[in-house]
């Protein structure tokens, strides 16, 4: 027999790919309850309703998304490179986000390890800056919302070979989208 743990961390597995593959209108708890091996019953149990499941495991892909990419002061331009290498090998965790920004929810702030991320991003920002690595006209925030972007630009991209599996072209793409961050934080002369 599972323990409640088990039986949890497989309802989530199982609501994680329904959810991306489907959003949250189109997911079907059957289905989820189906491929966990759970009764929608313990299913219910667990998470009460299905927004609350989904919002669940939003909350968790976007911790997980937060926790792989790290921005050190010493080199802004490579979280880009983090961001792009996430979006790459955890495309599901991408999804989770897009479905839950479609569907309308609000996102908390992602923590990683009980902190808040976007706190420990501003300051390297800061320190940056500080030590004449990033330009001062940047806005941390705004910074690091143009960053992410640029990481996420081959994952949100309409090209069809966006998920192309030659190293060539994800290491050429990578580079392309950290040389892109250094460029724009690169300090005015």
């Amino acid at each position: 027999m599972r323990r409640r743990t088990e039986l949890r961390g497989e309802i989530l597995s199982a609501a994680r790919a329904e959810f991306a593959q489907y959003g949250l209108a189109g997911a079907r708890i059957d289905r989820i309850a189906r491929n966990a091996q759970a009764s929608k019953e313990r299913l219910y149990a667990h998470f009460g309703d299905k927004e609350t499941l989904f919002r669940e495991v939003v909350a968790d892909d976007t911790a997980e998304f937060f926790a792989a990419i790290n921005l050190h002061h010493s080199n802004i331009a490579e979280f880009v490179g983090d961001v792009y290498d996430v979006a790459r090998n955890h495309p599901a965790h991408v999804r989770m986000i897009t479905w839950a920004r479609l569907e309308g929810f609000t996102l908390d702030e992602p923590t990683a390890d009980g902190r808040p991320v976007f706190a420990d991003t501003i300051a390297a920002v800061r320190a940056a800056q500080a030590a004449g690595a990033v330009d001062p006209w940047w806005e941390p925030a705004t910074l690091i919302i143009i960053l992410v972007g640029i990481g996420l630009a081959w994952a949100n991209s309409p090209d069809p070979s966006s998920a192309a599996g030659d190293g060539t072209v994800v290491a050429r793409r990578r580079a392309a989208a950290v040389e892109a961050a250094g460029r724009i934080i690169a300090t005015r002369r």
